[in-house]
């Protein structure tokens, strides 16, 4: 389905909600996929968000490298999806190969955004303090998209655009409180 553009300042409203996220790091046949929970606007002038990443994690040495990231909103239709980039490791092989994912490119970075996610807000890194065991990458939105279904300004949360929220373990929610199950 067809995308617009979405004004940084406005794409603050994608996350308010506090989905569970597909975060897109590395270039060409580096690039890889985690999934996190921990997203968060932080800044309104200039637009940014926030992301806790593990040190150890494929993915963190990935956006250090290169210094953007995209952080990726999935339906609740992705649930698979979702949970197989969280558990596998990228140095394995490609996820986007494994779950099924299409790689589509950027507008404004060098790594690459999941097709079949129903929005996408691009990043380069402004700065990342150590927060305990976490880096809390902090990335000023420089490009942001959403299927013009999925949002007018404000998150629409049809039937096609339920966002997952983790729950903790195997468990996950829709804001309309649709409990589910990934399969471990």
């Amino acid at each position: 389905m067809p995308k617009r553009a979405v004004e940084p300042a406005g794409a603050l409203r994608l996350l308010n909600h506090g989905p569970t996220v597909m975060v897109t790091a590395g270039v060409g046949e580096e690039a890889n996929i985690i999934t996190l929970a921990w997203t968060t606007p932080v800044s309104i002038d200039p637009p940014m968000i926030g992301i806790a990443v593990a040190p150890p994690r494929h993915t963190h040495g990935l956006i250090a490298k290169t210094g953007e990231f995209i952080v990726n909103v999935p339906s609740a239709a992705l649930l698979g999806a979702v949970w197989h980039c969280g558990r596998a490791s990228g140095r394995n092989g490609s996820k986007f190969e494994s779950a099924g994912l299409t790689a589509e490119p950027a507008v404004s970075v060098e790594t690459v955004r999941i097709a079949e996610c129903f929005a996408h807000i691009e990043c380069r890194v402004a700065s990342s303090p150590t927060a305990g065991d976490h880096t809390f990458f902090i990335g000023e939105i420089t490009a942001a998209a959403a299927e013009a279904e999925a949002f007018d300004g404000y998150l629409r949360m049809s039937d096609r655009y339920q966002t997952l929220h983790h729950l903790g373990g195997t468990r996950f929610v829709t804001p309309r409180g649709e409990e589910l199950e990934a399969a471990d």
